[in-house]
């Protein structure tokens, strides 16, 4: 699944019950797509209407329902549920009725009942304006136990709380719940919306892509699966990357594919081992081309119980977001930007801030913490502290501004009286902030105090401030990434920052081949609420281009792309590309 369309759906751990019926109501509203015409979604099955959809138009209808019991009152009302909604049962009381009342009553909660009866309007007092079918009530002539459920794991109630664990371990009663059943709803009616807008709109052809390949050189490992030949494997790719500019030297022009992708990497929130994206590849375009593209689908697709997106999306260099944000994926709804404080510092007597600045690329970094001291404890200041020296080996200044300044080291009261004044005017604090600052190599001090943002950030918001409103959807496109990378394990050496198709800026060719590390790259991300959702790059589509970055540059083995390398040879238009998900 796409994981960012999990933050479209809101916070699946702490649901209530008011929001189980605003769920549920707009999971009723996305069965209806852009075209105007309405499913038909009892057609084929033994229903004749779905519990979610009943309403006072259908008084005096007989219909039959088919659901779950999710909830009964005093053997006198039931709540029946499906994928559509709830809708209110009324159980008989009379004699002749007794059969329909004993299963109704008797059958465990969550079991599977068929029920045939009338539309009625509700006892005035008792309509609920809170449920999509509140007004109506069914009154049953004829009940059906279709099957039994015996005691479950847990509650099918969004406000029930149940562990991550459980959750998984079952995973089709999960699934029952509004919110799970909202989220793969969601997803099925944005793919929908996105192939409508790629194929109808604008002719991208869908194309299937092998799952079986062999191995690529960079980027992650990749999944080996063996063949029925002794000693020969299979790869499973990590992503159609060369199948789709394969295609692009065909003459496709336009392709996408809801594809599935395989990494051998430990899962992490934002990356599991196997995932599916939005996969993309043009010919004959540029880096703008396929960022209106995007910004087009994004906005076609959205979900029309979300405010609509405004484009185009607002771009930052990656020098910018590293200097700024500390990351590559800022989080661009709160403010606490890095600040630079280097000059005002040159002169000083503090040790560690002098040694800094006296090495190559040496800074002092600050961020601004505004009501730092009204909302945060010793323990905070202690924990973030131990994570600078634990994590990146550096040392963390607080400095407190009046309020809690009897909190202040020797130290940093000596910065307050050597630079109190140009502190206060630099980042522009008041009486309540509290400015953290660090001081080392800069790519390393902005890493660091980048992670001190959002770590200060969720420290504030566990005290009740409200800094990322959840409700906001914040694009951003990252650009002008460095092509390759200092290998962690031989400095030495380079590595692509992305991979190794990704042709350089067009104003940095003429240095890969004296200064390659400080070459730029045409490669973009798309971030979404300090989430990277996106990633994409013009490719090299020049053969000799392509064999001197992977042969020279790589030092990779370009046998094992012999085949790219040879069709770039016939006649490859310029492409480019990207993959959402």
């Amino acid at each position: 699944m796409f994981c960012w369309l999990s933050r479209l759906c809101g916070e699946l751990s702490t649901p209530t019950r008011r929001t189980t019926q605003l769920i549920w109501s707009s999971a009723a509203r996305s069965m209806v797509l852009s075209s105007q015409r309405i499913p038909e979604l009892s057609s084929f099955v033994a229903r004749t209407n779905t519990c979610g959809e009943l309403r006072s138009s259908h008084l005096g209808q007989e219909v039959t329902l088919c659901g779950w019991i999710q909830f009964r009152r005093q053997n006198i009302f039931l709540v029946l549920r499906d994928f559509h909604g709830l809708v209110q049962v009324v159980i008989p009381q009379d004699e002749s009725a007794a059969s329909v009342k004993k299963i109704l009553c008797e059958a465990p909660m969550e079991s599977v009942v068929q029920v045939s009866g009338t539309v009625i309007s509700r006892p005035p007092g008792q309509k609920n304006p809170k449920m999509p079918t509140g007004e109506i009530e069914i009154k049953v002539k004829t009940a059906k136990l279709l099957n039994s459920c015996k005691k479950l794991p847990f509650e099918i109630k969004d406000f029930m709380k149940k562990t991550e664990t459980l959750r998984l371990q079952y995973r089709y009663l999960d699934l029952r719940s509004a919110q799970m059943q909202y989220n793969l709803r969601l997803r099925s009616q944005m793919v929908m919306k996105m192939r409508e807008y790629l194929c109808n709109l604008h002719g991208f052809v869908d194309v299937e892509t092998p799952t079986l390949f062999k191995r690529t050189p960079g980027g992650a490992k990749e999944f080996v699966i063996p063949s029925r030949e002794p000693g020969k494997f299979y790869s499973l790719p990590q992503s159609p990357q060369q199948f789709k500019q394969l295609l692009m030297v065909g003459g496709l022009d336009r392709y996408f594919q809801v594809a599935r992708c395989y990494r051998d990497e430990g899962s992490r929130p934002d990356r599991q081992p196997e995932f599916t994206q939005i996969d993309i590849e043009m010919s004959f375009v540029d880096q703008t081309g396929v960022q209106s593209l995007i910004e087009g689908l994004l906005q076609y697709s959205w979900p029309s119980d979300k405010d609509p997106l405004v484009v185009p999306f607002p771009s930052m260099p990656f020098a910018e977001a590293l200097a700024s944000y500390g990351t590559d994926k800022p989080d661009t709804r709160f403010g606490m930007k890095i600040v630079d404080i280097s000059d005002m510092f040159r002169n000083t007597e503090v040790g560690f801030l002098q040694d800094a600045l006296s090495k190559p690329q040496g800074t002092v970094k600050a961020i601004c913490i505004r009501k730092g001291a009204k909302y945060l404890k010793r323990k905070d200041i202690e924990s973030i502290r131990k994570f600078a020296a634990d994590h990146f080996n550096e040392e963390v200044l607080p400095i407190f501004l009046k309020t809690n300044e009897n909190w202040n080291s020797p130290v940093a009261k000596f910065i307050m009286e050597e630079q109190g004044l140009g502190l206060v005017k630099l980042l522009e604090t008041q009486e309540e902030d509290v400015v953290l600052l660090t001081a080392g190599e800069h790519k390393k001090a902005c890493s660091l105090m980048g992670k001190l943002r959002l770590e200060c950030a969720d420290l504030l918001e566990a005290r009740g401030v409200v800094l990322r409103d959840p409700a906001l959807f914040s694009f951003l496109w990252v650009v002008d990434f460095p092509l390759f990378l200092p290998k962690e394990e031989n400095p030495q050496e380079l590595e692509s920052a992305h991979h190794p198709f990704t042709a350089p800026h067009p104003s940095d060719i003429h240095l890969l081949y004296t200064e390659p590390h400080k070459v730029r790259s045409q490669h973009y991300d798309l971030v979404l609420n300090g989430n990277e959702i996106g990633g994409g790059s013009i490719r090299i589509h020049n053969s000799e281009l392509q064999h001197y970055v992977l042969d020279t540059v790589l030092k990779e083995d370009v046998k094992l792309l012999s085949h790219l390398l040879q069709a770039l040879d016939y006649g490859a238009p310029p492409h480019g590309g990207i993959a959402l998900g």
